[in-house]
């Protein structure tokens, strides 16, 4: 398909620019502009007002894989105490990665079987100029579309509340900087930093692809007070909790009164779907000629666009599965090597 090609280009431009920054990351301080800069860009890239885009989830997941690629790099360069607390500290938090990307692929690979459903409706409609009654077969394959979708959503909400929910994912926009992040050298600050903005990005995530509710929307977070100080530390410590709060104020309009998938491409596939069902029920028991063309083109279109999107998204989370278990085993060899010198 070449129509979502723009999404490529827009991928490859934003890590490219995130790939710019990392020479940047030879420090906390780095690492906290780091984040700072692809927040800002994040907030820049989001437009609706209504839905989240599966081009905008693909930039956000992109975000969340170099903030975490940033993190590592950072270790190399603070070369922090062998046998202490800090690698215990990121098995943790890479763990909860871990897991919570699996919920959502699990989220995703439930609309690939709609996906699949949704994909055979042209193909029947291709010989109804000459068979009518092929309408009714549609119908069903739509009611069943239908069906689907409902059944997809209610199994999605039952993962974030039994799987998510347990995970504490809780984005805390009014964070005060104390002492304790100070530990091994600035690491665990920096480490904090990853686990509450992750918890942002994935408040995102879950809301466009897997269940928005009271649980998972933004409406229940209190009003923004971002207090960061510490009189050690610059300001670079404490601007990307602003960028952060800046993009959750952006987004979290889309969840607020609203319940189910916020997915655009996915809601958009419901609409075309129910659009050709109405055209369909008033053209049935029709012998005079009719054109659905339109419909079923919109269809079609919409179904491919998000498809092929699912099918990226499953691709970009196996690849952090890969970076996630790379990471760990570089970590832990490097506190193994670093003792024996």
């Amino acid at each position: 398909m070449t129509f979502p090609s723009f999404i490529f280009h827009h991928l490859m431009m934003h890590r490219s620019s995130s790939s710019s920054s990392s020479t940047t990351t030879n420090s906390v301080n780095g690492f906290y502009n780091f984040l700072t800069h692809s927040l800002d860009d994040l907030y820049s890239s989001f437009h609706s007002q209504n839905f989240i885009s599966i081009h905008f989830l693909q930039l956000v997941f992109s975000s969340l894989q170099s903030f975490h690629n940033q993190l590592i790099l950072l270790v190399h360069k603070l070369h922090l105490p062998v046998g202490e607390k800090w690698l215990d500290e990121y098995m943790d938090e890479s763990a909860r990665l871990w897991e919570v990307c699996h919920v959502l692929k699990s989220c995703i690979s439930n609309m690939e079987n709609y996906c699949s459903m949704g994909v055979n409706i042209p193909s029947i409609l291709e010989n109804i100029d000459s068979n009518p009654q092929l309408a009714r077969e549609v119908s069903r394959a739509i009611n069943r579309c239908q069906r689907e979708r409902v059944r997809l959503e209610e199994e999605n909400k039952s993962l974030i509340e039994t799987r998510i929910k347990p995970l504490m994912i809780q984005f805390d926009e009014s964070v005060l900087i104390q002492s304790k992040f100070n530990g091994f050298n600035g690491f665990r600050g920096a480490l904090y930093a990853l686990k509450n903005i992750s918890s942002l990005l994935f408040k995102i995530m879950v809301n466009g692809l897997a269940y928005c509710s009271n649980d998972s929307s933004f409406s229940s977070v209190s009003n923004m007070n971002t207090t960061c100080y510490n009189v050690n530390h610059t300001v670079s410590e404490t601007s990307f909790m602003v960028s952060a709060t800046r993009l959750m104020e952006r987004v979290k309009d889309c969840g607020e009164g609203q319940n189910g998938i916020l997915l655009y491409e996915f809601r958009n596939t419901g609409y075309a779907m129910d659009e050709l069902q109405t055209k369909l029920d008033r053209v049935r028991g029709c012998e005079m000629g009719f054109d659905i063309s339109e419909r079923v083109e919109n269809l079609k279109s919409c179904v491919g666009g998000l498809q092929y999107g699912i099918e990226n998204m499953i691709v970009q989370l196996d690849d952090f599965f890969d970076e996630i278990v790379e990471s760990r085993k570089k970590l832990s060899d490097l506190c193994i090597h670093t003792s024996d010198v």
